[in-house]
């Protein structure tokens, strides 16, 4: 039976062939998949989905969803840490400004001590150095300055306290994968960190 690895390890296997993959597999497989991927496949995957469709906003949160309503992905980064602190998810609202934008954060197990890394998402369009990384920054030179979603952490900005060694000064880029499936690879200032993150969109 062929495997998210087994394409990933296969030269051969394009981006949409991937994509189909996962759209075909119900959801409990898919984020077994993608989450059990290590750097060297996230690396490739971040690689051959240059190619694949383009990403919007609209992967993270559907349209049909009224501002400030979450939605959840799961995640997996490489970052060298105790396995329990690659595992994470980033969560995303509409704002109430009907800007063209998304508020979120990021729900790990270090949130308590290194703070909820808040940020605001957009498109890289007006921004033509960052296209060719990703069609959607997550941005954590921004904060939300509006509402968020209801029981979401109290909003900090990124300088604050240990949340300064991880999120401040950081971008992450992002690619489209499939339907629920995307992939980051962060930068600190214009400085590519060779490390990625695979997110799965939660149904609604």
């Amino acid at each position: 039976m062929t495997t998210l690895q087994d394409m990933l390890a296969s030269d051969g296997t394009g981006i949409a062939e991937i994509g189909a993959w996962l759209d075909g597999v119900n959801a409990a497989a898919r984020l077994e998949a993608a989450l059990a991927l290590d750097r060297r496949a996230q690396r490739e995957l971040f690689k051959r989905s240059r190619t694949g469709a383009q990403l919007g906003l609209e992967h993270f949160v559907p349209t049909e969803l009224p501002a400030l309503h979450p939605v959840h992905h799961r995640g997996k980064n490489t970052l060298p840490l105790p396995r329990k602190h690659r595992f994470f998810e980033k969560r995303f609202c509409r704002p109430q400004d009907g800007s063209r934008r998304l508020f979120g954060y990021n729900h790990a197990p270090s949130k308590g001590l290194v703070g909820p890394g808040y940020f605001v998402a957009h498109s890289t369009a007006d921004q033509p150095a960052w296209t060719e990384r990703g069609a959607i920054v997550v941005d954590y030179f921004q904060v939300p300055d509006g509402p968020v979603a209801a029981g979401w952490p109290k909003v900090v900005p990124n300088s604050s306290g240990l949340q300064r060694f991880v999120y401040a000064g950081t971008r992450d880029f992002m690619r489209r994968v499939s339907e629920h499936v995307s992939i980051g690879a962060a930068y600190k200032g214009e400085k590519p960190l060779d490390h990625y993150f695979v997110l799965v969109r939660q149904d609604i």
